[in-house]
């Protein structure tokens, strides 16, 4: 692929009604629960209007827990964990989005560093995400492709 050749990026698109998120007003208990149900280590997060906020891990539930001061004391009771919400739980260094207008180039240099890659409109609402898993498979069909036109021109 040419580089920074621009991929129509629907095509490893999973879209928003397939993908498991988050709103940023669940309580930490229902975040918390809906990605144990679906064994997810991170998870993107938007708000009510479908605005992309960021995404959240395991890891930020887990130290969200020690950091807070009922965890000196005893576990997380069920009635604090009502009052934190998923938004508590954001930080700066979350999963970078791309636009539906990404490159590959942008694509693969993200999935470096993150599991998938939340895609968003140009208003920046969610509409999905990308894999890391897609990507490679793609990829990987492709250098197979190649190794087969080449042998093709060797015979």
């Amino acid at each position: 692929m040419k580089r920074g050749m621009r991929v129509n990026i629907a095509y490893f698109l999973t879209p928003k009604n397939s993908v498991s998120y988050l709103y940023d007003d669940f309580t930490f208990r229902q975040g918390l629960e809906k990605m144990r149900r679906h064994g997810y280590s991170a998870i993107p997060v938007i708000a009510r209007d479908g605005a992309y906020l960021g995404t959240v891990s395991e890891g930020d539930f887990l130290w969200r827990l020690l950091d807070t001061e009922d965890a000196r004391d005893a576990a997380l009771t069920k009635k604090a964990a009502e009052k934190l919400r998923v938004q508590d739980l954001l930080r700066d260094n979350t999963y970078t989005p791309v636009p539906i207008t990404a490159s590959m180039e942008q694509l693969l240099s993200l999935a470096l560093n993150q599991n998938f890659i939340p895609v968003v409109d140009d208003l920046g609402k969610f509409i999905g995400i990308v894999t890391r898993k897609d990507l490679l498979s793609r990829l990987c069909r492709q250098v197979d492709l190649l190794s087969e036109a080449q042998l093709q021109k060797i015979v």
